[in-house]
């Protein structure tokens, strides 16, 4: 009978993970170029009502409507985001 041993650096294997996982999800944030209104409470966790309250008003917020829909460019929308959240 065989005896093996694995020996893993814990730091390494965490680090190999959080990389892989973050190129992970910035290649699923860019499979989409824009996000609906669905899409956008989904990605916020946020009601239609909150998202109007907060900062869909917001000049900076990058929107379009198109017929009766609005769209979010995703990157753009991302960024601001994360500059919205940093200013509360």
């Amino acid at each position: 009978m065989f005896n093996i041993s694995v020996d893993l650096d814990k730091a390494a294997l965490l680090k190999l993970c959080s990389q892989h996982i973050a190129e992970q999800v910035h290649e699923m944030d860019f499979e989409f170029v824009f996000w609906d209104s669905a899409e956008l409470k989904k990605r916020t966790c946020m009601s239609w009502g909150t998202i109007q309250e907060t900062f869909f008003f917001d000049p900076r917020f990058p929107k379009r409507k198109v017929g009766g829909k609005w769209y979010y460019p995703v990157r753009e929308t991302r960024e601001f985001l994360e500059q919205w959240l940093e200013e509360q």
